[in-house]
This record gives C-alpha cells, sequence and structure tokens, in this order.
C-alpha cells in the first residue's frame, strides 16, 4: 500500500511540473518552508467576512495526547518517515512553503487554462459555456478578468473565514503538535508554538477544494489530487497527525458551504445577459446622441458579461456600486473625442521600448490568469518575503481579491452604463498591440483592477506602498499605449480603482488584525 501511495505522489508531482508555467515551477523550487514571524495566536477574534463567529461551525474536542489512538496516528507518521522516497521529500517541500500560497498558484494556473474564449459557430452564433455540462465544448469556464476576480474573491475570503475559526479552535483546545508529544519523531518543517488541532493546512484544502468544484467543475479530479497530496505532506512532515487533518478539513468544508451557497445567488449567473439586453443597450447609447460600442470581431461577439455590474460584491453594496460612477466619457460626436482618438494615433508615431515594455508586462489577456491573477502573483511574492502566518497570509489575500472582485463590478457597471466605443472603432487608422477586448472602453478594466490592487496592497506592506502605485499607472496607462484605450478611460479607472481599494482598506482598519 505504501509503495502504492508513493507511486502516486510521484505521478501527482509529474502533473504538476508539466502544467504549471516555467516561472511558476522555478518559483515553486525556490520558496523557502512557511515559518511565519509571529503565530497571529489571537486571530480567532478577528472578522471573518460571512461566518456570524468563529465557532458557527462546532469542532469536537480533540482526543488526549495519551490515547492508544493518538499515539497510534504518531506512529502512523513514523512508519511513513520510515522509507521515504525522493517524490514524498519534494512533496513536503513543495507544500511546506504555505497552503494558501499554493492554493492561490493553483488558482491561477486554474484561470489560465481556461481563460479562452469560444470560437463561433458555424451559423455565426457563439457558444455560452455550461456549469451544467462543463467538459463539453465550450469548456466551462471561460475564465475572463470579470470571473477570474469573481473566483479568486471567493476562494480567498473562504480561506480567511476557515482559518480565523481553526485559530478560535486552537487557541480553545491547545493540543500540542505530536513533535511536542513525541520529541523522537522527526520534523522536516520549522517547528512553531502553534496548537495543532484542528491542522490549519487542511482548513485551507477543505475550504479550496469546495470552493473550486463550484468555481471549476471539470477540474474535481486534479483538484482532490491535490488536496490528498496535500494532506499526505502534512502527516509525513510529522506537523499533524491523521485527526488534526480531519478536523481541519470538514471545518474547512463547512465554512466554504456558506461561501458556495452565497456564490449560487451573488447574480452572477445572469451576467450574460440576452440578445434583446444587448440590444436596449445600443438602442439607449443611439437615445442620447452617441455612437454605441460594438464588438469588432467578425462575426460579431456578444459583449462579455454585460449583467456583471449587479453582481454583489463583499465590499460594496449596490448603491455604492452607482455612487462610484464617475462623470460621463466625452461624447462621441463632440471635439474632446476627435482630439482623444487623435491623441491615440499620435501614440504610435511616437512609441518608445519603454511603452512596448509596459505593454508586453501587462498584456494579462487570453490564456493567463488575467489582471487580478497577475496582482495575486505580485502579492504572493512580496507576501513571501513578510514570513506571515498562514491566517494572516489568508487574510491579507481576501482584502486584495474582495477589492479585485467588486473593482470588476464596479468597472463592468461603468462600461454598459456608458457604452463607450473605443479608438479602434471610432477611427479605423488605430491599430492596437494586444488585439480589441470585446466590451466597452470607458473605464479601463485594467486601469480599476490595478489600482484597487495597489491600494490595498500599500495599505497592508506601507514600505512597497510606491512601487505599487508605480506599477498600477504603468498597468492603466499601458492601455492607452497599445491603443485599445483613450487616456482619459485610463485615468478615469485609475481613480475608480483607488476609490474601490478605499473600501478594502477600510475593512482592514476594522477587522482586529493590525
Amino acid at each position: 500500500m505504501k509503495k502504492f501511495l508513493s507511486l502516486c505522489i510521484a505521478a501527482g508531482l509529474v502533473l504538476l511540473v508539466s502544467s504549471c508555467s516555467k516561472e511558476i515551477v522555478e518559483r515553486t523550487d525556490n520558496t523557502p518552508a512557511l515559518n511565519p514571524a509571529r503565530p497571529d495566536l489571537n486571530a480567532g477574534t478577528w472578522k471573518p467576512v460571512l461566518l456570524t463567529g468563529p465557532a458557527e461551525f462546532p469542532v469536537a474536542a480533540p482526543l488526549a495526547t495519551s490515547n492508544p489512538d493518538y499515539i497510534a496516528q504518531i506512529n502512523e507518521i513514523k512508519s511513513w518517515q520510515a522509507d521515504l522516497t525522493t517524490a514524498e521529500k519534494r512533496l513536503v517541500k513543495y507544500w511546506s512553503a504555505g497552503a494558501v500560497l499554493r492554493w492561490n498558484e493553483i488558482m491561477r494556473e486554474l484561470v489560465a487554462k481556461h481563460n479562452l474564449p469560444p470560437y463561433q459557430n458555424s451559423d455565426g452564433t457563439y457558444p455560452i459555456p455550461n456549469a451544467n455540462n462543463p467538459l463539453a465544448y465550450p469548456l466551462f469556464p471561460f475564465s475572463n478578468p470579470p470571473y477570474a476576480a469573481r473566483a479568486y474573491a471567493y476562494v480567498s475570503a473562504a480561506q480567511y473565514d476557515a482559518l480565523v475559526a481553526a485559530w478560535y479552535y486552537k487557541k480553545l483546545y491547545n493540543r500540542p503538535a505530536p513533535y511536542k508529544v513525541d520529541t523522537t519523531l522527526k520534523v522536516m518543517v520549522p517547528k512553531t508554538d502553534l496548537p495543532s488541532y484542528p491542522s490549519e493546512d487542511a482548513v485551507v484544502a477543505g475550504a479550496a477544494v469546495e470552493t473550486l468544484k463550484l468555481l471549476f467543475p471539470g477540474d474535481q479530479e486534479y483538484i482532490q489530487q491535490k488536496a490528498e497530496e496535500q494532506k499526505r505532506a502534512k502527516i509525513i512532515s510529522g506537523a499533524c497527525v491523521r485527526s488534526d487533518i480531519e478536523a481541519g478539513e470538514a471545518l474547512g468544508k463547512a465554512v466554504a458551504q456558506k461561501f458556495v451557497t452565497r456564490a449560487r445567488n451573488d447574480r452572477a449567473g445572469a451576467a450574460v445577459g440576452s440578445q434583446p439586453m444587448w440590444t436596449q443597450l445600443e438602442t439607449t447609447a443611439q437615445g442620447k446622441g452617441e455612437t454605441p460600442w460594438y464588438s469588432l470581431e467578425f462575426p460579431r461577439r456578444p459583449p462579455m458579461l454585460p449583467v456583471f455590474g449587479k453582481v454583489r460584491g463583499f465590499l460594496i453594496d449596490s448603491l455604492g456600486v452607482i455612487a462610484l460612477r464617475p462623470g460621463p466619457p466625452p461624447s462621441t460626436g463632440s471635439e474632446q473625442m476627435k482630439k482623444d482618438a487623435a491623441e491615440v494615433r499620435e501614440m504610435a508615431k511616437n512609441f518608445s521600448r519603454e511603452h512596448q515594455r509596459m505593454v508586453d508586462v501587462w498584456a494579462d489577456g487570453v490564456g493567463t490568469y488575467t489582471p487580478a491573477g497577475h496582482w495575486n502573483a505580485i502579492a504572493a511574492e512580496d507576501f513571501i518575503q513578510q514570513n506571515y502566518s498562514e491566517v494572516r497570509w489568508a487574510r491579507n489575500m481576501a482584502l486584495l481579491n474582495m477589492s479585485q472582485m467588486d473593482a470588476a463590478i464596479v468597472c463592468w457597471d461603468i462600461k454598459y452604463f456608458y457604452f463607450n466605443p473605443r479608438p479602434s472603432q471610432m477611427d479605423p487608422v488605430v491599430k492596437t498591440l494586444t488585439g480589441v477586448p470585446n466590451f466597452p472602453a470607458y473605464v479601463s478594466g485594467h486601469a480599476t483592477f490595478s489600482r484597487a490592487a495597489a491600494t490595498i496592497l500599500g495599505h497592508i506592506i506601507p514600505a512597497r506602498a510606491a512601487q505599487y502605485e508605480t506599477w498600477a499607472q504603468e498597468a492603466g496607462m499601458s492601455r492607452f499605449f497599445a491603443g485599445i484605450h483613450y487616456r482619459t478611460d485610463c485615468e478615469g479607472g485609475l481613480q475608480v480603482g483607488k476609490n474601490v481599494g478605499n473600501f478594502a482598506v477600510q475593512r482592514a482598519l476594522t477587522d482586529g488584525a493590525e
């Protein structure tokens, strides 16, 4: 049996390496083991996102460490460690970098895999991915930027709430880690004073599995495989016994169900809209004397998620979304619009290598983990250097990703409220450098996502605030340099993004973690 499990681990590691990009593999190889500078023992008192309190889902008291069953679980660890394979050691090293980090990387991988717009049918229509048949073409989901931002938010927020509950029970029961019970036990990860029951790794895995099953239903086998690898790695490492794992996984799954229920009712399922609605958007714009946006693809593709602005956010309610709408862009028939379009044309004549660098770095188009994922990658790299505990990792990722989801909601509300055409629609002379996104121009999504992310990350790590701000400005303006947006789209998006990010900062100031 042991040999069979070892072969399964080896096979899983091969799949991991082959499925990730070269960049992620290199980061994986060099990430040190999580060794928190402080354990955040009071995190059970932090403010959760959806839970009514940390004890909403009960966790039974653990067995005493003198109980024969507990001793048998210690011996299970020793049995694993007596004959470790190279694959098992690599597995422990991989997961020792941190559960929140690793599941965030897995999330980015899934988003990139599914960030592919469907190809048209023979009759010129476009198929829509079906969550009830996720493996049929087109695969579900199409993880475009709004969908991806929502997905990152649900997974991160569920992990955070589950870990707040876990820390509450850790302090309540105070069961020591197995290596403190049996000092002869080999330990393959940094030792801490944090109680081991329930296991924080299993809590994160349980929350991730349940939310990802909803968001990426066609990838359930892969997702479950990662969770099984993680649980085995923690037992092999000597960090926890099997009952720590079982309690943590059950708690993580129970908390995640609150988020799954919310996701099923947050109105995202209706965000695609319908043909009458798409027609009404054009008619409304024309009624105002404006040139409406339309798809520049052939055949014309339906607009991307025109009702996403109605999705229920985490930080901002529906009235708040409306309140964050900026004033209108220049009228399509105005002299200002002509000047704005001319500026985009002129940019091509004065294009520099620095402009090209920005366009390339911040493209985040089809087949990538999207702008929200880009900021997750930035955050992950910086959080590694901060030596956060798992619960603080989760809290910070939740703040970032709730801001990204709400940025998508606010931005998409603005886009379809004004329904403003892109430069290349108004002036066919304009040639873009990264394609033309299939949704209205005003305001820039890249700018909105990026400034929201920079604002909350600058609050979390003040020493990096200036760098985040510089990157946000680059990300936003890169869309102007690429010919995809007018300058006003980018400047407007940067301001809206800052406003959204400030909601995340306000939550951070009141969640008890600072």
